[in-house]
């Protein structure tokens, strides 16, 4: 009887879509609210964000830092001081790091340069006062997420902070300059911040025995709104992936006075920092600034903007603003509240009815055809990435449970969960309902949209992309983190990964940071999350996971199991992260053999 429900409903939708399709034009397709109106309270991403109370947006009538922070009182606390090629700066000495917070690499992003690339930092006279961080770039947060949301933000965003371990001398040249990690925070190119306290990067720097670097680049539209080809006269968007680029320049430029080796970067990033990573790897002018990559829980299936979706968008966006998309001045002269306001309206629209993923990254980078040629998944089976690089990629075991819990906040049933497949897969929906129904006997279906989820945004094409890498020759590791969290918590905020090693698990244990993620790790999961510090120092200091090579003398003791590199003559080994690592084949090769063989990455 459910097979025939699912066939009913899957020609009832097509010929609803075709209807949809006859008496509207293209532009105004909302399939969020069509789906909405078949079966209310479906989903709820197009429901305004509500701004966390405690949100602050600072003004910004001056065209000046929010700060001056040269030569300010720091009450005498002890530090460090660098001169850099912009200028000295004077950072603070805790527990287990020297800390440089807010260091500015390019010049605030305001006014008339809102909507450009970022232009070189200009030097400050004096000491710049590096004790604290600076303001988090544009956002707001909505739902479970509203407390992870950074209480200060604004348009002048654009430093970075570093992380240096205690036994670096300043005061003489290091005779062997350390391994760089620079880290780029995810969130949906929405939100994030690297100043959480959850990126705090004196453990991983002191652990690892190298240089981390985490910096801020612009989110949503004041980093990717498109309003028009001509870069000169409109805002031409991938400003975010840009701001990137910037800090890895400066990190070549200045890294050596803090300790690091510019000629050993490992970039790494989780989620939207995860695609962020990928992107780098394909863009050519982002080859020299770094060595090799991490690629934590990379949404590959998510598609980026085609240039058409792209400005689409934009025009979406200039209505809401009652500016004409082509008017740059007065997109100019709309204040951050304004350009924010907008950016959430306009979040709740599908630009593309035939790719509904959209509806997971509204705002993001697009196919601009010059920094960014096509879909990283496409990409990277093509051999079109700096595939020389090693590269370490994996995900959770869970990653589609944030995802499915935060957008269905009520129980889906079998019949709700066929409308939704059927708008994403449409002609596949079939064979993938055949294949995933059966598993999943409970009356709420959301766990199995979850597992779709995991397997078709995550886990498979992830494996189909590592393959396509050793087939060239590539140096690839994969890995799953696949342990609870003992208390049942991953962090503060996200209540519907109760029990689950979901999207952003791992990054409690590889910053050591579980305290301020609101649970305790037992002494097992103490010792995963030393064991996972382990591998990635290892890869930041020879590209191998497994090199014993300056590891610390407690991965030395530790015996870690070997982690091959990914590849046919292994069999296909991953290495498995939970409270006892291990290697192991892929628990799911049939699924993502299913996935591979349908073709709808």
């Amino acid at each position: 009887m459910e097979s025939w429900h699912c066939l009913l409903l899957l020609c009832t939708l097509c010929l609803l879509l075709a209807s949809v399709q006859e008496t509207k034009n293209d532009d105004d397709i909302d399939l969020v609210s069509f789906l909405r109106g078949i079966y209310p309270g479906l989903l709820v991403r197009d429901k305004p964000l509500i701004i966390n109370r405690h949100f602050e947006i600072n003004s910004l009538k001056e065209l000046g830092r929010l700060e001056k922070p040269v030569n300010q009182d720091t009450n005498g606390a002890p530090g460090p001081v660098v001169s850099t090629k912009d200028g000295q700066i004077k950072g603070i000495t805790v527990d287990k790091a020297h800390i440089f917070y807010g260091i500015p690499y390019a010049d605030p992003p305001i006014g008339a340069y809102r909507w450009k690339p970022p232009r070189p930092a200009s030097p400050w006279p004096g000491v710049y006062d590096a004790s604290f961080p600076r303001a988090a770039c544009m956002q707001a947060c909505n739902g479970p997420m509203a407390e992870e949301c950074p209480k200060i933000v604004s348009e002048d965003c654009l430093y970075l902070n570093i992380f240096v371990p205690l036994d670096v001398n300043f005061s003489s040249p290091q005779q062997s300059p350390l391994p760089v990690m620079v880290w780029i925070h995810g969130g949906d190119f929405i939100a994030g911040s690297a100043s959480k306290p959850l990126y705090d990067g004196r453990f991983i720097g002191n652990f690892t025995h190298t240089v981390v670097v985490s910096m801020e680049y612009r989110l949503g539209a004041f980093g990717f709104l498109v309003s028009g080809k001509d870069p000169h006269t409109s805002a031409a968007g991938n400003y975010g992936i840009l701001d990137q680029q910037a800090a890895f320049l400066w990190v070549q430029r200045n890294i050596a006075v803090f300790g690091g080796d510019p000629s050993k970067v490992t970039i790494f990033g989780e989620s939207a920092g995860a695609q962020s990573v990928s992107l780098h790897l394909m863009i050519q002018s982002s080859k020299p600034l770094f060595k090799q990559a991490v690629l934590q829980s990379l949404p590959f299936s998510i598609p980026l903007k085609t240039r058409h979706d792209a400005l689409k968008l934009g025009k979406d966006f200039a209505k809401q603003t009652n500016c004409s998309v082509s008017d740059i001045l007065c997109l100019l002269s709309l204040t951050p509240q304004a350009v924010l306001a907008a950016q959430i309206k306009t979040s709740s629209k599908i630009v593309n009815p035939f790719r509904f993923l959209e509806v997971f990254e509204t705002w993001g980078p697009y196919i601009d055809g010059d920094l960014i040629k096509e879909q990283p998944f496409v990409a990277f089976q093509k051999g079109n990435w700096q595939r020389e690089k090693p590269v370490l990629l994996g995900t959770t075991s869970e990653e589609g449970v944030i995802f499915v819990y935060g957008v269905f906040n009520k129980p889906v049933s079998a019949v709700e969960s066929t409308v939704y497949i059927t708008a994403i897969f449409k002609q596949h929906a079939l064979r993938i309902l055949h294949k995933y129904l059966p598993l999943y006997r409970d009356a709420d279906r959301r766990d199995m949209l979850a597992q779709i989820v995991t397997d078709y945004v995550f886990l498979c094409p992830s494996r189909r992309s590592a393959r396509a890498g050793t087939a060239v020759g590539s140096k690839v590791w994969m890995y799953v983190f696949d342990h609870v969290a003992s208390d049942h918590r991953i962090w503060s905020g996200l209540t519907f990964c109760y029990q689950h090693a979901c999207h952003g698990a791992e990054l409690p244990f590889l910053f050591d940071s579980a305290a301020v993620a609101n649970f305790t790790l037992l002494p097992p999961e103490k010792l995963l999350s030393n064991r996972m510090l382990c591998y990635w120092g290892a890869f930041a200091h020879t590209g191998d996971p497994s090199s014993r090579v300056q590891q610390t003398t407690f991965c030395r003791e530790q015996r870690l199991p070997v982690w091959p590199r990914y590849s046919d003559t292994s069999g296909w080994l991953v290495m498995n992260l939970t409270v006892r690592s291990h290697t192991q084949v892929g628990t799911r090769n049939r699924i993502c053999d299913f996935w591979d063989q349908l073709g709808t990455y």
